[in-house]
């Protein structure tokens, strides 16, 4: 009888590291190849920079961004001839003025009506002054390489692609970015693999909203941002809407869009990824049960398991897992000139993350949908 409790721990434990192993096996051997960085995109050499793209307007929601809007509008203006409008949404730094100093249109947003997201309400405000075919949405935080507009546009009129979107560059200078950074970016193409959601016949969808070009029709015809006012993850819905209406979109990844906003410690990036990690889970207990047996198995069971279980076959699982967590994370780390080794470090990133997704559902049930720019955002209505 003493025997029993522990030879049911020892087969829970052999059957997820079962688990482990496999799972990450199968982001390998997935057709899709959810780990491959191969959906890529850079200027390219026959774009010409003095090229129009008067079929363009760039709308950039700016909230208290006095310290990136310069630096954004200087690249964007540097693409070429197009129209920028950058919608103040009730900064109370000088985000307006710097932006109208570099020749901007600068509107001024009102406050978000009751169950509209900020940088939603801020976008519907700016889409009706679009007039152009093409828009461009555009986070105030992101710097462009010469060239990169031409070149998606190029792409979606090449391809037909009524949206396409880059994954910016994230941030990489202190080591809490360089330790969380590239897995945000490896566990975000997981979740949406781009293989699938550049697939017309997958019904997955996915784009990073911090670039979105987007035809400009069918942003209106789909309802504006109207239709998905109270997402939190707009960029996967509006990406979603699109392609359930019969569009082809496209996301990449890109070294010609960076982010130049910083996290100088680990509780602004706690924060960003605990603003909408429970919504992916559809605010769904047994989905975060589940993903937690998951992350656990993968991340702390399957690779440790022969220090629980000191035996030839528990030896083996390890050393497969860590063969496969090498060989998924490795192109995301060469793709962002991180040296491999970063691999041993990813048990540490899985358990942030995890506990990352738990504050997420912590400040769900406390009521607080998600938090964001000095906004709370409530569980049943947003204000």
């Amino acid at each position: 009888m003493v025997d029993l409790p522990l030879t049911g721990l020892m087969l829970a434990v052999m059957l997820a590291a079962a688990f482990g192993v496999v799972s990450w096996w199968a982001i390998l051997l997935f057709p899709w190849r959810p780990a491959s960085t191969e959906e890529q995109i850079e200027p390219t050499a026959e774009i010409r920079l003095d090229q129009s793209l008067l079929n363009i307007t760039v709308l950039i929601p700016a909230r208290n961004e006095a310290q990136f809007i310069q630096c954004t509008l200087d690249a964007v203006k540097a693409q070429g001839d197009l129209s920028i409008i950058v919608i103040d949404d009730q900064s109370v730094d000088d985000t307006a003025q710097l932006a109208r100093e570099k020749g901007a249109k600068v509107i001024s947003g009102t406050t978000p009506p009751p169950g509209w997201s900020g940088k939603l309400w801020a976008l519907e405000q700016g889409l009706r002054e679009v007039r152009t075919p093409y828009t461009l949405l555009l986070d105030a935080d992101i710097a462009l390489s010469p060239g990169i507009i031409a070149t998606l546009r190029e792409k979606a009129e090449t391809e037909k692609r009524v949206l396409v979107s880059l994954m910016a560059t994230p941030p990489m200078d202190n080591a809490i970015e360089r330790l969380l950074m590239p897995a945000f970016i490896f566990f975000f193409k997981l979740l949406y693999p781009f293989g699938l959601a550049n697939k017309p016949t997958s019904h997955m969808a996915a784009a990073a909203g911090g670039f979105i070009l987007v035809e400009t029709q069918a942003l209106r015809s789909g309802g504006a941002f109207g239709s998905l006012h109270d997402a939190l993850i707009d960029d996967c819905t509006l990406a979603a809407r699109i392609k359930h209406a019969g569009g082809n979109t496209w996301i990449g990844l890109s070294h010609a869009a960076r982010s130049l906003r910083g996290y100088y410690d680990l509780r602004t990036i706690w924060d960003m990824v605990a603003r909408t990690a429970y919504t992916q889970l559809n605010y769904s207990l047994i989905l975060l049960i589940l993903c937690t047996i998951i992350m656990v198995s993968m991340f702390w069971i399957a690779p440790f398991v022969f220090l629980l279980l000191p035996e030839q076959k528990t030896y083996m699982i390890s050393a497969l897992t860590w063969i496969a967590m090498f060989l998924a994370y490795r192109p995301t780390l060469i793709y962002y000139f991180r040296s491999p080794f970063w691999v041993f470090v990813l048990p540490i990133v899985g358990a942030l993350y995890l506990a990352m997704t738990w504050t997420s559902a912590v400040r769900y049930w406390r009521g607080e949908r998600a938090r964001w720019k000095d906004r709370h955002y409530e569980s049943k209505t947003e204000n």
